[in-house]
């Protein structure tokens, strides 16, 4: 499969393995202009470095995921991308409630944000299955085991840009891991289930 850029960085790739360097302040977020009196609300920002080959038809990527967890929002991703106001991410990232936790992330001109499970330690599973333009995300902790996080639908074309995406939308930036990447073109019997 031939990758390619959208907002290079540098990358590092040794055996199974894929580093990628997240630069402050980045991430992918169509924010609708909503803010509170407290917190921090996401930017719309296009930013961060997403590394991604082109699938056509339905699909299963998997990939294995961690980071160090520095700064909120911290973040090694999975995204899938028709164009830059459609798109969705599975995120595996450091909260505003201060947990690592699978979150997610559909984009239909504007974001909406869903903070999933809590995972404890540094690395997780992500997984996205796609049936015509119906997705879901999905997460495991033993890269075997795989349990929804996210079904959403997607007006999608048939070729569809995936792949890994790093952010740090509020920090310094920093490495990204993924490891043992692998995207199989098959329909999923189940996509609930994500098999």
């Amino acid at each position: 499969m031939e990758f390619k850029w959208l907002n290079r960085s540098t990358i590092t790739k040794e055996g199974k393995r894929i580093e990628i360097f997240a630069p402050k302040e980045s991430d992918f977020f169509c924010n609708n202009g909503a803010v509170g009196d407290e917190g921090i609300t996401p930017e719309s920002l296009s930013n961060a470095p997403f590394y991604y080959t082109e699938v056509t038809g339905d699909f299963i990527m998997r990939v294995k995921v961690s980071h160090d967890f520095k700064d909120m929002y911290d973040s090694s991703s999975i995204m899938i991308m028709q164009d830059i106001t459609h798109w969705a991410k599975a995120c595996f990232e450091l909260t505003d409630f201060n947990t690592h936790a699978v979150v997610s992330v559909v984009t239909k001109d504007q974001s909406d944000d869903a903070n999933g499970c809590n995972v404890e330690g540094n690395s997780v599973w992500l997984q996205v299955c796609r049936v015509g333009q119906s997705f879901t995300f999905h997460y495991s902790i033993d890269g075997d085991n795989y349990y929804m996080m996210r079904f959403f639908n997607l007006p999608a074309e048939k070729t569809l840009k995936v792949g890994l995406l790093a952010q740090a939308p509020t920090g310094s930036g920093g490495i990204r891991i993924y490891e043992d990447l692998t995207i199989e073109k098959k329909k999923v019997k189940n996509i609930r289930m994500g098999k």
